[in-house]
């Protein structure tokens, strides 16, 4: 990891109608870093993420990606990220083997350079014996390893990871992020992740900025943000910045959801 800047927003805010799901925010990620972006339910994490990905265009404000504009070059911007959608997004009845292979097809990368990257990550992430098996017959956290892989097949700069082990039992979750943590190293790939298990966050995260109704309302190591707040743990520090009340989930989380995947859909043909 190193001082070099792969993201940078700067005054970013997106509204819709009334509501400011993102309020004038601002912050920097360094490449190689573990970043966390936290935040309760309908924080603006999600418009947010939609907004670096290209999803969404912002209102005001500046997002540049591994020196890019995602308004302005989107294409050139998601060459540079992959993605892993909280939601499970391979094709079911597909294998790993057949999965990956059509990603690599729409990133347009050669066929024996795709073969061998295809190769390459399925055994880093313990796959490759299962790559001719359907994926309507993987586990849980064998598709989150599988998606994790094709994420990574076009050698992005930048990975997100939108809560990649929500549902998962905690040997898997542990599991998943030492592959996570190993990628991160091998392939020198900035992590931008969301997360809900603070245990998770505070263990995995170098740097965590935390969001709430649309603002950032604190940033740093998960040891500075315990020391602000005079707490023991990542969790306690989360409660105490955000409150106690409970959130209800953002508003038409599952159109939100399904617009996601089409325009996603649309924009890899």
């Amino acid at each position: 990891m190193n001082d070099e800047k792969i993201i940078q927003v700067n005054k970013l805010s997106k509204n819709f109608k009334d509501i400011k799901a993102v309020n004038n925010i601002s912050f920097e990620v360094r490449k190689g870093q573990i970043f966390g972006f936290l935040g309760p339910n309908g924080a603006g994490k999600s418009t947010t993420i939609k907004m670096l990905t290209t999803l969404l265009h912002p209102n005001s404000g500046e997002i540049i990606i591994n020196g890019k504009n995602p308004v302005k070059e989107p294409d050139a911007v998601r060459k540079a990220f992959g993605i892993v959608f909280q939601d499970p997004s391979l094709d079911d009845e597909l294998t790993a083997w057949e999965n990956m292979e059509f990603h690599g097809v729409l990133y347009s990368i050669p066929k024996q350079i795709r073969r061998q990257r295809i190769e390459q990550l399925l055994k880093i992430v313990e796959l490759w014996d299962r790559r001719k098996s359907f994926v309507k017959h993987y586990s849980g956290g064998m598709k989150r390893r599988l998606e994790i892989a094709r994420g990574l097949l076009h050698h992005p700069k930048v990975l997100f990871l939108d809560e990649p082990t929500l549902g998962l039992d905690p040997q898997t979750r542990n599991n998943i992020w030492e592959h996570i943590k190993e990628l991160n190293k091998k392939e020198q790939v900035t992590v931008f992740f969301t997360t809900h298990y603070m245990e998770e966050a505070e263990r995995i995260a170098d740097y965590i900025v935390i969001v709430d109704h649309g603002r950032i309302i604190s940033q740093g190591t998960p040891s500075e943000l315990k020391k602000k707040t005079k707490t023991k743990n990542l969790e306690d520090a989360f409660i105490k910045l955000t409150g106690r009340k409970i959130r209800e989930e953002e508003a038409s989380s599952m159109d939100n959801l399904r617009m996601r995947r089409r325009v996603w859909g649309r924009r890899q043909r």
